[in-house]
This record gives C-alpha cells, structure tokens and sequence, in this order.
C-alpha cells in the first residue's frame, strides 16, 4: 500500500496516511456538501491499511469544525479503528483542539466514549500572524 493524501481545501481537509508509519492524519474543517464523495475514499485506504497494518497505528487529529455528516464518517473510522484494537494491534488517537474550544473537545470526549482506542487530548494556542 502507498502512501495516500489529500490536499486541504477550505471545506475539506487535509489527509495523510502513512502505512510504513502507521500514521493517519486528519487537520482543518470537514464541512463538504457531499461528505460521502470525500470520506469514502478515506474509509477504503483505511480498509485496505487495516488489511496489513503496522504493528502500532497513530492517528492524529486536528479538526476545527465539522459538520454532522462528517461528524458520522469520522466515527465509521474510529470504529474501524476498534477492529484492529480487537485483533491485538496498538491504535492510538491524538485528538487536537484549540485552548479555548470546548466544543472540540467535548466533541472528542464524545467520541472516546464510543470506541475503544485510548484518546489523548492535547489543546493548543493557535497562533495569529501579525501583518506588518
């Protein structure tokens, strides 16, 4: 399997997996008009990934909003997730948010709730360019 990204766009964002890793991330917004058009090749390279995993998966990710329908293909990802947890490989997720974003994170909390695979939760303070 080869290495699989996407590139951000303002509705979309930017996805990374890295088999020879072990590495899936996720960072910007979800909010596609057709969010099965845009997750559904995500969940099929996870598919295929979870066919010869590595034997530890790290998944990170930093989302700053998302909307409901993304909201349901990123929890058939952590679930997926929970089948390679059941079969003995190590899966974590490092769940981003910023500082200041409760409902990131209570988000996150969520959906640590509803799957298996240990969360970590790390917050942030975005950083703000100053134009000179």
């Amino acid at each position: 399997m080869n290495l699989f990204t996407i590139e951000e766009t303002p509705k979309t964002p930017a996805v990374t997996l890295d088999p020879e890793k072990g590495l899936l991330e996720i960072v910007g917004r979800s909010v596609p008009s057709e969010a099965e058009e845009f997750w559904d090749p995500i969940l099929e390279q996870f598919d295929a990934y979870c066919m010869h995993p590595a034997a530890a998966t790290s998944v990170k990710i930093n989302l700053e909003y998302f909307n409901i329908s993304s909201s349901k293909r990123l929890l058939f990802l952590l679930y997926k997730m929970n089948d390679l947890i059941d079969r003995g490989f190590n899966v974590e997720i490092e769940w981003m948010y910023k500082e200041n974003d409760e409902d990131m994170y209570e988000v996150g909390r969520d959906y640590a709730f509803m799957v298996k695979v240990p969360f970590h939760f790390v917050s942030y303070v975005e950083e703000v360019a100053l134009a000179i």
